[in-house]
């Protein structure tokens, strides 16, 4: 059955591709902005591909001819419309964008303003959060990997290839049916359980991913983004629990929403829930209480309801109980067997895929807790210099990397000059001695300063450690 129906995808060219180039730049364009209008303008010629797009992905009836319409409805993806010979979508079906073969997730029909509240079991989709933690997971082949909260199933699909074994989890059952039927249309194998947080997988992992219902509600009405713990919790409990599950060297890259309250700094209450394993904690936003509950209620379709502002001012009593004064997007990111951490916030744009440059971030970090020798300029850093015209020495000289994170800071004639000569193959201390006599400075004085700072420019990835011996 699904076989058939994926067979129909194929041929038709249903694929990101195939309804791009059907599309067009304007009508894609809006449908990002989710206004079908222009999309529906554009498929209107009748084809299977047009009719596909129409049907499950800006999810309007449509004729069956040339529509294995069986299985379809089989399957559960389709049913019998009102107008003899056509069907109305049942599940939203889209095809992933990302590399081999093409994957199709399947969630419930997208809720859009005016059809209505969300049901408590909505199982949602894909949607920029999923590519988000797709591009941060680690790009190295695994034999057992874990998608906690795997909703459509969008995570375990992205990881097929890279994974001998794929166990997916979620506390709703519903989302397990429709991961299943993710998998089986995109020739995916993955074990589903039903259960909360490592409760159905107790055993070890060499990869964990997961995008949990993090959003932070006074009430958690809808399971699919709120867990019902109350706060952070289920991000606390993930971070705290996850080492235990995972094999040695281990990774977990997981989505989260924190907290900031008053008197407490953010990254004091991050840090307080890493143990045991390197960690990489990076913060891309901070919203105050009451953008994020606009966020959350255009999300569940409640603007513009009669519940809008009550529902508003709940949320904003509720932050006011407990002091919140923001709430931080971001990316935690944990490796088993070390202890080394690093709390940032990166607002800027980082090169993409983040996963195919985490190993090194985090072996930087978990380097500069370490006794070393031997540096070496780290690929891709460049030196800026600012000055004004004329002027004999630099006011400002800046390390950029051209690449990956994309970090700049601001270092003084000595890393500067250190920058310039260090390539790995000579201890650290005898240079800086060297950078002393030629600055002028005070030998012991720059070696105390290169101990302070040094650290910090290889977490951030300036230099690499060549020998990391003591």
């Amino acid at each position: 059955m699904l076989k058939t129906i994926r067979s129909c995808f194929d041929q038709a060219g249903y694929t990101v591709d195939g309804v791009r180039d059907l599309l067009g730049p304007v009508a894609g364009g809006a449908l990002a902005r989710d206004e079908i209008v222009p999309a529906l303008r554009a498929t209107h010629d009748g084809t299977v591909l047009s009719r596909l797009t129409r049907l499950f992905w800006l999810q309007t009836p449509v004729p069956a001819d040339d529509l294995p319409a069986e299985e379809l409805i089989a399957a559960g993806l389709a049913a019998p419309a009102g107008k003899a010979g056509w069907l109305r979508p049942a599940l939203h079906v889209e095809p992933l964008e990302w590399e081999g073969p093409t994957r199709y997730a399947v969630s419930d029909l997208k809720i859009r303003p005016g059809d209505g509240a969300v049901r408590p079991d909505h199982v949602v989709g894909v949607g920029g959060a999923s590519y988000n933690l797709a591009r941060l997971v680690i790009q190295k082949d695994v034999e057992t990997a874990l998608d906690l909260g795997t909703g459509s199933g969008v995570q375990a699909l992205l990881m097929s290839g890279r994974a001998g074994r794929i166990v997916a989890t979620d506390t709703n059952a519903r989302s397990l049916e429709l991961a299943q039927l993710s998998f089986g249309l995109s020739g995916v194998t993955g074990e589903t359980r039903l259960g909360s947080l490592f409760e159905p997988a107790p055993e070890r992992f060499d990869l964990i991913v997961s995008n949990p219902p993090f959003v932070i509600s006074p009430d958690g009405r809808f399971e699919y983004r709120e867990s019902g713990m109350a706060g952070d919790e289920v991000c606390r409990r993930l971070v705290e629990e996850a080492p235990e599950h995972l094999t040695d060297g281990g990774w977990c890259h997981l989505l989260a929403n924190w907290l900031h309250v008053e008197g407490e700094p953010w990254q004091e209450r991050v840090d307080s829930w890493i143990d045991g394993c390197d960690a990489w904690v990076v913060q891309r936003d901070v919203q105050d209480p009451a953008e994020y509950t606009e966020l959350w209620l255009r999300d569940s379709c409640e603007t513009g309801t009669p519940e809008y502002r009550t529902r508003y001012g709940e949320w904003l009593d509720y932050f006011e109980r407990h002091k919140v004064t923001g709430i931080g997007f971001g990316w935690i990111t944990l490796r088993a067997g070390g202890s080394s951490v690093k709390i940032e916030e990166l607002r800027h744009q980082v090169d993409q895929p983040v996963g195919a440059y985490v190993e090194g971030v985090v072996d930087g970090i978990a380097a500069a807790d370490r006794p070393f020798r031997k540096l070496a300029l780290a690929e891709g850093v460049v030196q800026e210099q600012f000055a004004r015209p004329g002027a004999e020495d630099p006011e400002r000289i800046v390390l950029r990397q051209l690449g990956g994170l994309r970090r700049a800071t601001a270092v003084n004639t000595v890393e500067a000059a250190l920058a310039g000569v260090c390539d790995g193959s000579l201890p650290t201390a005898p240079l800086l001695g060297a950078i002393a006599q030629l600055t002028e400075h005070d030998e012991q004085a720059v070696l105390d300063h290169a101990a302070a700072v040094l650290p910090e420019l290889v977490a951030d990835g300036f230099f690499t450690v060549a020998d990391d011996s003591a």
